[in-house]
């Protein structure tokens, strides 16, 4: 099993709105194209899971992140063999200008829009908890 470590790196927008996550898209040609997906990758035998998401963040989007709490950690395994052990990481607060250097697309997405997506299947079930976590009070109630 590949141990991963993903990013949630969110934008709140102010109460009682939904927040905004960066949601990036796999290349033509790469495992699992054009699915989308929160930014992260394989830790490397050398680092934590939390090296590992500040690496891959300044590889790929080029910014130096402040990696919060682990909000959700699971297991997924594709019908093409693979298998993945995934821990998800808040990211609230991060340094520099968000540069797509390995996706084919990044884009901000409200919290409330991201069952719209072809999200990739072992992210699910996060999307779902971050739906619950960051609905707004007032859609609660109705």
């Amino acid at each position: 099993m590949i141990h991963v470590a993903v990013g949630i790196i969110i934008q709140h927008n102010g109460a009682p709105s939904w927040p905004c996550v960066l949601l990036c898209q796999r290349k033509k040609a790469a495992r699992y194209e054009f699915k989308w997906e929160f930014p992260g990758g394989k830790v490397e035998n050398d680092e934590n899971a939390m090296e590992c998401l500040r690496r891959e963040l300044s590889e790929e989007l080029g910014i130096s992140a402040e990696i919060g709490p682990l909000f959700h950690r699971q297991s997924a395994v594709y019908g093409d063999g693979g298998s993945f052990d995934v821990s998800y990481y808040l990211i609230e607060v991060f340094t520099g200008e968000i540069v797509n250097r390995v996706f084919e697309t990044t884009r901000w997405v409200p919290v409330e829009e991201l069952r719209s997506y072809d999200i990739l299947t072992g992210n699910r079930d996060v999307v779902q908890r971050l739906i619950q976590r960051y609905e707004p009070h007032s859609s609660r109630q109705a």
